[in-house]
């Protein structure tokens, strides 16, 4: 008998197909947007997983606190190499990497701009590069000796950094000093690493003119050492050190997992913002179906009236505009879907040959898929719940007179 219904129900909707299609347009807008950014979301968080996968878990992060990017805390928070000292005793560090982050005016062939600058030891870049994969794609690394050097970021030899060609062996001037260009590094993936000058940080000390300041401090733990554990002892030490409170601290320290668990929280918030938005589409196309199955028992009254009276039940009524609705639906789900998974693959293709980088990805979990589909079945079941029931309650006579 349900195989019956659902031939009469999709034979139904057929004799109305415009009408069936427009009721589905709700439905499919709201769905192709719920799809996408569900999607896109999964991506990206995929991506960071990923970032924080190759960082390892054994890594410890400290930096100025409440000052907004490393690098532009004021005098009185910022992090010296004494505080790196104490870092580097504390028990089960293995080594801390201190590096200097700053902005400034930066010109290449008569062309200007400003530059991320990126000041660390070339013995601390070598640990950094086995953490962050940050590989040589020309040239060489820093060394030991270096003094007026840079290394580039990918971009501003690959990318559109500069419209004139840069090349290794070039001169670049940062903050009116000029550096020759020894190297540059592989394609990371994010448009600051990409568009970095690495330097040595003795060299961005004496061409800013400022002391021993760190703009963050990064910490392998030892084998054996729990890495929250080990971050306890460093905020103890250096709050100690510094002379400060506790929870008045003017420094921050966070373990990669920390980090993520952040990161997540945040862009969750604002994953679940962006859904609620596009799910008012979805709200708008029940409403519609609603309206529709409504326009729907008022046209066929008198086949109601004729199902009755051959013997139909209420039960079998209702159960019959329960499946009309939940397969107008259902087909704007299967519609949504699709839409939305080539919108979430056009915004992949679009980031990877405008950026050139897999930060937008699109995650296509069957089970998104699968949830998108049965969600929209039951809000267009849900929708025709008060037409069905109303149809359902017709009494057989009052129904054969109408019309």
């Amino acid at each position: 008998m349900l195989k019956d219904f659902f031939v009469l129900s999709t034979n139904n909707l057929k004799r109305r197909k415009l009408r069936s299609w427009l009721t589905m347009i709700g439905i499919f807008i709201g769905i192709a947007a719920v799809v996408s950014l569900i999607s896109l979301g999964q991506g990206l968080q995929d991506y960071i997983n990923e970032e924080f996968e190759k960082l390892g878990r054994d890594k410890i992060i400290i930096q100025s606190k409440g000052m907004g990017p490393p690098g532009t805390a004021g005098p009185s928070l910022i992090l010296t190499s004494k505080d790196l000292e104490v870092i580097e005793n504390v028990r089960g560090v293995k080594w801390a990497v201190g590096f200097l982050i700053k902005q400034g005016p930066v010109k290449i062939k008569d062309e200007s701009g400003i530059g991320f600058m990126i000041g660390t030891d070339p013995e601390e870049l070598k640990l950094l590069n086995e953490i962050q994969s940050f590989g040589i794609l020309e040239g060489r690394d820093l060394k030991k000796g270096d003094k007026y050097k840079v290394v580039l970021g990918n971009d501003h030899i690959y990318g559109d950094i500069w419209e004139k060609n840069v090349r290794v062996g070039d001169t670049i001037e940062v903050e009116g000093q000029e550096f020759k260009i020894v190297g540059v590094l592989k394609k990371i993936g994010n448009p600051i690493d990409d568009g970095s000058i690495y330097m040595p940080k003795e060299i961005l000390r004496e061409i800013l003119g400022i002391g021993d300041e760190e703009s963050q401090i990064m910490v392998k733990t030892a084998e054996g050492f729990e890495p929250e554990d080990v971050a306890e002892d460093i905020e103890r030490r250096l709050r100690k050190f510094r002379g400060e409170k506790e929870d008045q601290e003017t420094f921050n320290v966070q373990t990669s997992e920390q980090l993520l668990e952040t990161f997540s929280n945040i862009f969750g918030v604002v994953q679940a913002v962006l859904i609620g938005i596009a799910s008012i589409s979805l709200l708008v196309g029940g409403i519609g179906i609603m309206n529709t199955m409504y326009t729907s028992v008022l046209e066929r009254t008198k086949e109601i009236g004729i199902m009755k009276a051959i013997g139909a039940k209420n039960s079998h009524v209702l159960l019959l505009f329960l499946l009309e609705s939940g397969l107008l639906g259902l087909v704007g789900g299967l519609i949504g879907v699709g839409i939305g998974i080539g919108l979430a693959k056009g915004a992949e293709y679009i980031a990877a040959q405008s950026l050139g980088v897999d930060l937008l990805r699109a995650s296509m979990d069957p089970m998104i898929m699968l949830g998108a589909l049965v969600f929209s079945f039951v809000i267009g079941s849900l929708s025709g719940i008060a037409p069905a029931y109303q149809a359902s309650k017709l009494k057989p006579v009052d129904a054969l007179r109408w019309g």
